[in-house]
C-alpha cells in the first residue's frame, strides 16, 4: 500500500502454520460475533475449536438456549446468513477466502447427527435394492454431511440439481 497504512494481510505473520491461520480466523470470528451479541443484546459464550481445515465457532447459551434461537431462525436460514457475514468478516481481516463453519446452541450439531442418519439409511436402501436413491433439496452444509455418511458406508453420492433445489443422489456400488 503506498499511503502508509496496513490491512490486516500485511501484517499477517509469514509462514503462519494452518492451524496458526485457522485459529486466527476463529479470534476473528469470536470478536465479530461477540459485538453481534452485544449489539442484540443477547447472551452467550463463544467456542473456538479447529476441525480438520475449518475454524469451528459456536455461540453456546447458559441454561435455556431459546434466546439464542433467533440467531437460528426457521430451519437455520438466519445461522447460514450470519454465517456469511462472519465469513465476510474474517475475510475483511485477513484478505482470505473463509470456511469457516458457525453453529448456534448446538443447532448444527444435531443436525448433523440427523443428516448422518439419513445418508446411513439411503445407503442401506441402495445397498438392499441395488437402485439409487434421490433425497430432498439440500444446502451445501446438509449436502456434505450426507456425502461423508455415504462415503462412509462405502457407497458414491453425487449432488445435482441448481440451487435451491440441489440435492444428494446416492448410487449404487
Amino acid at each position: 500500500m503506498t499511503d502508509g497504512t496496513t490491512s490486516a494481510v500485511d501484517t499477517a505473520p509469514a509462514g503462519e502454520s494452518a492451524l496458526a491461520r485457522l485459529e486466527r480466523e476463529g479470534d476473528i470470528a469470536a470478536d465479530y460475533l461477540e459485538g453481534l451479541l452485544d449489539i442484540a443484546d443477547l447472551d452467550g459464550d463463544i467456542d473456538m475449536d479447529v476441525e480438520g481445515d475449518r475454524a469451528l465457532v459456536s455461540i453456546v447459551g447458559e441454561g435455556d438456549d431459546r434466546t439464542l434461537q433467533r440467531l437460528v431462525g426457521q430451519d437455520g436460514e438466519v445461522l447460514e446468513a450470519l454465517q456469511e457475514l462472519t465469513r465476510l468478516a474474517v475475510h475483511r481481516e485477513t484478505g482470505e477466502r473463509s470456511r469457516l463453519m458457525l453453529d448456534v446452541a448446538g443447532f448444527r450439531a444435531r443436525k448433523r447427527a440427523e443428516l448422518a442418519e439419513l445418508g446411513a439409511e439411503a445407503s442401506e436402501r441402495v445397498k438392499r435394492t441395488g437402485e439409487q436413491v434421490k433425497l430432498q433439496p439440500m444446502t451445501p452444509f446438509e449436502r456434505k454431511v450426507v456425502h461423508d455418511a455415504v462415503a462412509a458406508a462405502g457407497l458414491r453420492s453425487e449432488s445435482e440439481g441448481e440451487e435451491p433445489q440441489r440435492c444428494v443422489v446416492v448410487l449404487p456400488a
